[in-house]
């Protein structure tokens, strides 16, 4: 059975601990990063199982289970409605499309997000994060039998997106690296052996404000993780406690338009035309916005394998007149 482990604050002190229903037991030894436990924990994290528990879970203050500096890498259109969503033909795909994000956006579960002064187009992902276990330094073959070696945890990611930086500046990493765009949690779920073919039916599931926005299962994913990580193998190092966002499921709030109308905008207008169009057309459509909370879960259809909630809340921006935000 996946173990569940959080890293939370407590009397101004950051400690690691197994969770275990409401409660939390404490690990021994401090653990300065997500790689380092991975690393070097496990023997604790056994012993902590068979302790008693030191604290209560809504007692304690749960942060990102994954520290910085990090990779945190992603994968685009990689669920099959998300393909057809964005224009795209999920039965013909010629590649298997990456991005990154900075790890300046990493922020905890349940922590507020400032959507920038600029940003009227703030967009929701939520994504199956996987958290590598072993360095990869060098291109590698690796198959449903070797991901245990590889993929040692799972999370929740939720790759939030300014589509009217992305989009009309073609800048993912800008557009989707501000301060807190990459929430990660509550729980850093530790597979066991038995778990990962369970990757292959995981629910994932959005609301903002309670109102469903994403939903559809990973067994509808374009690209599975073995295949997603030996192709990254060939062009980035990763190591423990980096991050792989798996994809976003469909009911992102942008929307693109039908091939054809893209190619006829691109062709009798400027393209700085087309972009104020399509931001214009999209503004009053459902994007994010100060007060919104957004909650994000991800579990098999039983229960077998739960990863828990994100709440995120989206408040305006707090800086002062005339900083960029």
């Amino acid at each position: 059975m996946a173990i569940r482990v959080i890293r939370y604050t407590d009397d101004g002190a950051t400690h690691w601990g197994v969770v275990n229903g409401p409660d939390v037991t404490a690990l021994s030894d401090d653990y300065p990063t997500t790689g380092a436990l991975l690393e070097s924990g496990r023997a604790d994290i056994d012993d902590a199982r068979r302790r008693a528990p030191s604290h209560s879970l809504p007692e304690v203050d749960v942060q990102s289970p994954i520290t910085v500096p990090c990779r945190v890498m992603c994968q685009g259109a990689n669920y099959r409605q998300h393909a057809i969503e964005s224009g795209m033909d999920p039965d013909n795909r010629a590649f298997n499309l990456f991005f990154d994000k900075t790890d300046a956006s990493v922020t905890g579960p349940y922590d507020p997000v400032e959507r920038p002064r600029h940003v009227r187009l703030l967009d929701h992902e939520i994504e199956l994060a996987l958290v590598i276990g072993a360095p990869i330094d060098r291109p590698v073959t690796i198959t449903d039998a070797d991901l245990p070696r590889y993929v040692a945890a799972v999370t929740i990611g939720n790759d939030l997106s300014a589509r009217d930086v992305q989009l009309p500046q073609g800048q993912y990493l800008k557009g989707k690296s501000y301060r807190g765009f990459c929430p990660l949690g509550p729980e850093l779920v530790l597979l066991e052996e038995d778990d990962y073919p369970l990757l292959d039916d995981l629910d994932l599931e959005l609301r903002v404000n309670g109102e469903l926005r994403q939903t559809d299962n990973t067994s509808n994913v374009v690209y599975r993780p073995a295949e997603s990580l030996t192709e990254l193998s060939t062009f980035s190092n990763l190591s423990p406690g980096d991050v792989v966002l798996t994809g976003t499921p469909h009911g992102t709030a942008a929307k693109s338009p039908p091939a054809l109308v893209r190619r006829l905008a691109t062709a009798l207008l400027p393209e700085h035309v087309m972009w104020k169009a399509f931001i214009r057309r999209n503004v009053s459509g459902p994007f994010l916005r100060p007060g919104d909370t957004v909650t994000a879960s991800i579990r098999t259809p039983d229960g077998a394998l739960d990863l828990g909630t994100q709440r995120t809340p989206i408040v305006a921006a707090t800086a002062p007149e005339g900083v960029p935000a």
